[in-house]
């Protein structure tokens, strides 16, 4: 029972664990455009924040910065929201970060402004619409397009899109392009052995898979190459050519190898010499007695057939295209009885068909290279694996590599990454006192001192100071809070900023300034003689104003957009 309830409580406390949401953790944070650059991965929150100069992706969106919190940059000013008459212009800037900038309701300023936009041109006239997607076989899509012709500061005039489109159709029928059909079987050979001319052999084929349209404009257009192919039957034998005798020889004498030996007149059956199986000279060739020993016939080649085709139609750095062509002993074949000579020299040749076009050779990948070190010492990064496409290289037209040539997996180094500080605003002066005693030195024209801290914030993890070390800011003053001093009336200070910067009953203020007259007070301090400061808000008395003049004025902001 106690080991159960051991388990329980180790689930209940697995279960308590909070994990951070997994983001899209970036390398790079831009604080002028809140923008995020260079992806590493999906990583839990916490690990992508170990580094403060990361950004990271949750699921709304958004970029938001690891860092301290830290307003952006001011925007510029916008355009007047009114084209004519009185309006306001905005700024604004954000807070990134984590956490909470300083004054963080002040994020945005409005100011009003005059809209001077009298005779504004707004937008340009829409061009005409562009040609239609497709010229032919249904519906497409055209566009036209306008421009602003406004000033930059009058744009609002040029409110709803700049560019239209529209579907559209096109009635003409789609030209079709013509096909071959499949090749016909050779034909028969137009004869049936080698004469004079060699026979040949033909084999056909039609535009007509599909045929070219007629009826289309344009026509389709027809099938390219031959209709007909024509190739030479010189496999077949030759011809037979039947001997016929020539002039009888003188009387000489007999020498034979073979059979009866005599002193013959002979003649030779040469006039043509029978060849390809034609028959002999009918009758003796000698005039005399016959050896009739028969002699050995060697055998003699034939001619060489045609090249056959290329055993391929292009060019494959793993196997050459080859053509052979053969031929035959058999004109006329070695005798068996007595036996002849066979014939010398090869029965077939072959060769490689080097002029043929390469074949497209297909990019394939390299094995991925190992992944490179952890490129980060903190926080967490990125490793590298990066694989080449050589094996092979794309060449002759071949397609490239399809996928990415890099992979990179995310590597936790489980370090905090140092965060520098960063200076606060600086504390409201102190009241100004007394440099020796620290006494009260109000209405006293006695030179004093005050002060104002700021405290280096966020600095954790061994990052650096913040830049100048001074945290205490010191002035020499006179205190002159709530004391009567005369002074003289001058013109208005500048106007406020329109407060609220949204929303209605937004207004400005300004107020005429009565100016103090310290002449009475030496201007400097001290022995260093630094110039003095007359710290608080005095009792002044400047006398009546003029008949009809205000110590203040105020007036609304008109046309203030709402808050959101």
């Amino acid at each position: 029972m106690e080991v159960l309830k051991g388990l329980l409580l180790l689930v209940v406390l697995l279960v308590s664990v909070e994990r951070s949401d997994c983001v899209r953790c970036f390398a790079k944070f831009y604080l002028d455009s809140g923008e995020c650059d260079e992806e590493l991965g999906e990583v839990d929150e916490d690990d992508c924040c170990q580094n403060p100069q990361y950004g990271y992706q949750a699921t709304d969106g958004e970029c938001r910065s690891c860092g301290p919190p830290v307003w952006s940059p001011w925007s510029p000013w916008s355009p007047c929201n009114v084209l004519r008459g009185d309006g306001v212009r905005q700024k604004r800037r954000q807070c990134f970060g984590l956490g909470d900038c300083e004054n963080a309701d002040d994020k945005l300023q409005t100011e009003p402004c005059n809209g001077t936009c009298f005779d504004d041109e707004g937008w340009a006239l829409w061009s005409p619409w562009s040609t239609c997607s497709v010229t032919c076989g249904g519906v497409g899509v055209r566009k036209r397009e306008r421009v602003c012709a406004s000033h930059p500061d009058c744009r609002i005039a040029c409110s709803g899109p700049s560019e239209e489109t529209e579907g559209c159709t096109s009635l003409n029928a789609c030209p079709v392009h013509g096909g071959w059909s499949p090749w016909s079987s050779w034909s028969d050979c137009s004869g049936s052995c080698i004469d004079a001319t060699t026979p040949t052999r033909e084999r056909w084929r039609s535009c007509s898979d599909p045929a070219p349209s007629s009826d289309t404009e344009p026509h389709g257009k027809s099938c390219p190459g031959d209709d007909s192919q024509t190739q030479s039957c010189s496999e077949i034998p030759n011809c037979p050519v039947d001997g016929n005798w020539g002039a009888w020889s003188p009387p000489g004498p007999c020498s034979v190898t073979c059979g009866e030996g005599l002193r013959l007149s002979n003649r030779k059956c040469d006039s043509p010499t029978p060849k390809y199986g034609g028959r002999n000279c009918d009758g003796p060739s000698s005039q005399s007695s016959v050896c009739q020993s028969p002699c050995p016939v060697d055998g003699f080649w034939s001619g060489w057939s045609s090249w056959s085709e290329c055993s391929a139609s292009c060019l494959s750095p793993n196997k050459a295209s080859v053509r052979s062509r053969q031929r035959s002993c058999s004109n006329p074949e070695p005798s068996s009885t007595p036996r002849g000579a066979p014939c010398r020299g090869e029965l077939s040749q072959s060769e490689q068909c080097h002029w043929l076009p390469h074949c497209p050779v297909d990019g394939g990948w390299g094995p991925w290279s190992p992944f490179s070190p952890c490129a980060v010492t903190c926080g967490v990064g990125a490793q590298v694996s990066v694989r080449k496409c050589d094996s092979p290289i794309p060449k002759y037209g071949g397609r490239p590599c399809p996928g990415e040539g890099r992979q990179t997996t995310i590597c936790h180094t489980n370090t905090h990454c140092p965060v520098d500080g960063l200076w606060s605003e600086w504390s409201p002066w102190s009241d100004c006192i007394s440099g020796y005693d620290g006494k009260t030195i109000t209405c006293k024209k006695l030179g004093g001192k005050q002060i104002r801290e700021r405290e280096c914030l966020h600095r954790a993890h061994n990052g650096t100071l913040c830049a100048g070390f001074r945290l205490l800011d010191r002035r020499v003053c006179y205190d002159v809070k709530g004391c009567y001093i005369k002074g003289s009336w001058g013109g208005w200070e500048s106007w406020s900023l329109c407060k609220p910067p949204c929303g209605a009953g937004s207004r400005r203020t300004r107020t005429r300034l009565c100016n103090p007259d310290y002449s009475g007070y030496s201007r400097t301090i001290g022995r260093q003689r630094e110039e003095a400061t007359f710290f608080g808000r005095p009792l002044l008395d400047c006398g009546p104003l003029p008949v009809g003049e205000k110590k203040a004025q105020a007036e609304p902001c008109v046309n203030v957009p709402p808050c959101t």
